[in-house]
C-alpha cells in the first residue's frame, strides 16, 4: 500500500491546480527534423522544465481544422504535462495535403504500416523517444475525429509502440478507401461487422499481442460522426482483445456514463464513454484548470484530458487518493502505536479537505 506521506503528497498536488480553466502559455517547439517524413507532415513538442526521468509520451491528433496549438489550448495536454513531467507530441496535418487539415485517414497510402502519414508520425514519435529517452513502455495516443480516426490507425499499424490510445469523436481502422466511404462511414452506413473490424486490425501488422489499451469517447448528440462509429469501435477492439461483447461493469457520474469490459484477472483493455447531450468535439471541464471551450472543445463538466491522463497512470487518481487514506484512517485509528489517534485523524482529514475530497 502506497504509503501515508506518498498520499499527502499527492493530494497536495492535486489541491495545487489552477481552479479555472485557461488557454494554454506553453510554446509548442517546431519538430525539424525526424525522418524521411512519407506523409509531409508537421510536428510540435512540448518538453517541460521539469521534464522526469524516462519520461512518458503522450502524442496528440487535432481535428480538421485545428491546428497542434489550438487543440493543446483547447484540451490542456501541455498545461498537464508540465504539471507532471511527461513529454507531448503533435503530429500536425498540412493543408496541401487536406485542405480541411483533416489527417488521411481514409487514404489507403497514409494509414498502412510504414507509409504515409501513418509513417510520418512513426517517425516522429522514434525521434522523441531517441533524443529524449522516452520510457518505450509509457507511450500514448489521443486524438479528436479524424485525429481519432488517424489515433486508431496507429494502434492498429503499430500495436507494438503504444501501451495505451483514446479515441474521441472517431472511427474503425479500415472502414474506408476513398472520401465518399469516409462520408457514408461518417453517417454510420455500411459499418462492417464486429469479426470483420477485428480481422482488419489484426491483418494490419505482424504484432501478435499484447494489445494497446483503448478508450473510446463519443457524444451522445454527435451530428458529424455518428454513435455508431463508437459501437464499432468497442466491437473492433474488443474482437481484438478476445472480450466477451458483454460489460464487466457500468457507471454513471451525471452526465458521463462510463462501460468497461475486463479480461479474467480483472484488467480493462477496452472502455468506452458517452457523454449525453454532447455534440461533435472534445468534452472539457474549464473548472479542472484545463484547456477552454472553442470550436470542437466543448465545455460538458467532463475533462477527457484530465480522465484519460489519469486512466494511463500520469496523474493521481482521485478513487485511489480516497480509499488509500480511509484505510490510513482505519489502520492508525486501530492501532496508534503511541501516537494519539485523533492527532493523526485530524492531520489525515485536514489532508482530504485541503484537497477537496472532504468537507
Amino acid at each position: 500500500m502506497t504509503s501515508l506521506s506518498d498520499t499527502i503528497k499527492r493530494l497536495a498536488a492535486l489541491r495545487a491546480l489552477p481552479a479555472q480553466g485557461k488557454r494554454s502559455s506553453y510554446h509548442l517547439a517546431e519538430l525539424l527534423a525526424f525522418g524521411s517524413d512519407p506523409g509531409n507532415l508537421g510536428g510540435k513538442l512540448f518538453v517541460p522544465n521539469n521534464v522526469v526521468s524516462d519520461p512518458a509520451l503522450v502524442v496528440v491528433l487535432h481535428g480538421c481544422t485545428q491546428s497542434a496549438a489550438s487543440y493543446d489550448d483547447g484540451s490542456g495536454w501541455a498545461h498537464l504535462a508540465a504539471e507532471h513531467g511527461f513529454i507531448v507530441l503533435y503530429p500536425e496535418q498540412r493543408r496541401q495535403n487536406n485542405p480541411n487539415l483533416c489527417f488521411n485517414w481514409f487514404e489507403p497510402g497514409d494509414i498502412r504500416r510504414d507509409g504515409g502519414e501513418a509513417l510520418s508520425i512513426r517517425q516522429m514519435i522514434e525521434t522523441v523517444c531517441i533524443n529524449h529517452n522516452v520510457d518505450r513502455r509509457q507511450v500514448f495516443i489521443t486524438g479528436l475525429s479524424a485525429g481519432g480516426a488517424m489515433t486508431n490507425v496507429m494502434l492498429a499499424s503499430y500495436p507494438d509502440v503504444f501501451s495505451a490510445g483514446a479515441i474521441i469523436g472517431g472511427l474503425p481502422y479500415g472502414v474506408a478507401s476513398s472520401i465518399p466511404h469516409a462520408l457514408e462511414r461518417m453517417r454510420g452506413v455500411g459499418l462492417p461487422s464486429g469479426a470483420t473490424l477485428s480481422g482488419m486490425i489484426r491483418s494490419a501488422s505482424a504484432h501478435a499481442g499484447p494489445w494497446p489499451t483503448v478508450s473510446i469517447w463519443q457524444g451522445s448528440k454527435d451530428q458529424t460522426v455518428a454513435e455508431a462509429n463508437a459501437h464499432a469501435l468497442v466491437e473492433q477492439w474488443l474482437g481484438v482483445h478476445g472480450l466477451s461483447t458483454s460489460p464487466s461493469k457500468s457507471s454513471s457520474d451525471g452526465s458521463h456514463h462510463t462501460t468497461r469490459w475486463s479480461d479474467s484477472t480483472g484488467f480493462v483493455p477496452v472502455e468506452f464513454h458517452s457523454i449525453d447531450g454532447m455534440g461533435h468535439g472534445t468534452p472539457i471541464d474549464t473548472t479542472s484548470g484545463l484547456g477552454a471551450a472553442g470550436p470542437f472543445m466543448l465545455e460538458v463538466g467532463v475533462s477527457s484530458t484530465a480522465e484519460i491522463a489519469r486512466t494511463w497512470g500520469l496523474t493521481p487518481s482521485f478513487a485511489v487518493d480516497r480509499s488509500e487514506v480511509e484505510n490510513a484512517v482505519e489502520t492508525f485509528t486501530l492501532k496508534p502505536q503511541g501516537v494519539p489517534s485523533t492527532g493523526i485523524q485530524d492531520i489525515i482529514e485536514k489532508a482530504l479537505r485541503s484537497a477537496g475530497l472532504m468537507h
